[in-house]
């Protein structure tokens, strides 16, 4: 394992995001992170645009915390047996030239690799990773996403920050001991289980027998210390993880705020859901769509073409699959609603936005951006436009 720090350590990215006055409710953001091992699909740029788009509009009305942490979730098994995957059939190989197709097919044959490395040979990747060292490969993944997230317009949650959890492992489950939800059996040599079955839900694993948390006890330790600071708490998720996102909003509502969840379906490729371990980009990664468009529209008009298709086209489920075309048309779309875009809007930017929030404190995406879709809506204000979309 080659020991090389992360080059930007900045402080962690925990404080509100947006200025406001005394008094504005504060809401949490927290979309699922994406392991940095791969392009990101069509699925993912839903996932990341819906997220957006729910950001700056909500901060409009509210003091907004968009935390998206990758130094948590690299203590993932799947991304620490990752790496010593790497470090095991690669060397010492770099990776400054590598593309994230290049990373990406190196990702496919881990996970069809038969077995998985012993507990033991990833205890020095999770103390490294615990330190704020990533991989050589993920870093550079996450460089790519840094540049593609700038031509998206996309909000920067820090990438290439570290920003380690306030609680660390044994810390979040004395905590969830204290609330009645942990049945550890590990002084009988057992795995750590989430206990929630007096509301109805099954016990759930968080830590094996031989000391490997999942995603949900690293998303645990990520936001029990932060819930309590905030009213309201947003879940963002792909469907599939439904089940331990229930899990996880039963924990955090114990602590005080309101916790919504928001699960958003991935985008079928040819009719068809799968998963990106199993690759199949082909010409449907962001770095190939952006490139595309990029080609015939203008920065602005492709910020503003993807959130249209991303969102308000494929909407929340995931009936429809990605379609090239649907995306051109919402590319020219955008262009034109650029151009017919005035700075003359009767209604404050606040009072607009405030009636997409329905019974809730954020704004809701998908009605926001539908509500730019329609041929006989008035051109909407640059305001909204500058201030949301591009």
């Amino acid at each position: 394992m080659r020991v090389s720090p992360m080059a930007t350590h900045a402080p962690e990215a925990g404080a509100p995001e947006a200025g406001g006055t005394a008094g504005r409710p504060r809401v949490l953001l927290a979309p699922v992170t994406i392991t940095p091992s791969k392009p990101l699909t069509p699925s993912h740029l839903k996932g990341l645009l819906w997220t957006d788009v729910m950001f700056r509009a909500t901060r409009q009305l509210a003091e907004v915390t968009y935390r998206s942490s990758h130094t948590t979730y690299h203590l993932c098994e799947q991304t620490l047996a990752f790496w010593e995957f790497l470090d095991r059939t690669q060397g010492d190989i770099g990776y400054d030239d590598a593309t994230e197709e290049d990373i990406g097919r190196l990702y496919v044959a881990f996970r069809a690799e038969e077995g998985r490395a012993p507990a033991e040979d990833l205890r020095h990747y999770a103390a490294a990773v615990e330190e704020g060292w990533v991989h050589p490969a993920g870093e550079r993944v996450l460089r790519l996403w840094t540049a593609q997230y700038a031509q998206l317009g996309l909000h920067d949650p820090g990438l290439l920050r570290h920003q380690p959890p306030r609680y660390d492992l044994e810390t979040a489950l004395d905590r969830l001991d204290a609330l009645g939800m942990c049945l550890d059996q590990r002084a009988l040599g057992g795995p750590v289980h989430l206990d929630l079955t007096r509301f109805g839900l099954p016990l759930r694993q968080l830590v094996t027998a031989d000391g490997r948390p999942n995603y949900l006890a690293c998303a645990l330790r990520e936001l029990m210390p932060m819930a309590a600071d905030f009213d309201e708490v947003v879940l963002l998720y792909d469907t599939e993880l439904d089940s331990d996102y229930q899990q996880l909003a039963r924990v955090l509502t114990a602590l005080g705020p309101s916790v919504r969840r928001v699960p958003i379906g991935r985008v079928p490729i040819d009719g068809r859901i799968r998963s990106a371990r199993h690759g199949g980009w082909h010409d449907t990664h962001a770095r190939a769509l952006l490139d595309r468009a990029r080609a015939d529209h203008s920065d602005a008009a492709v910020r503003l073409g993807m959130r249209l298709y991303f969102i308000a086209v494929l909407g929340p489920g995931q009936q429809q699959s990605f379609r090239a075309d649907l995306l051109r048309q919402c590319l020219v779309r955008a262009e034109r609603l650029i151009d017919s875009a005035g700075p003359a809007v009767d209604e404050a930017l606040t009072e607009r936005l405030a009636r997409h929030r329905g019974d809730h404190l954020h704004v809701n995406p998908y009605r926001l951006t539908s509500s730019l879709m329609g041929t006989r809506r008035p051109a909407p204000g640059l305001d909204l436009l500058s201030g949301v979309f591009l």
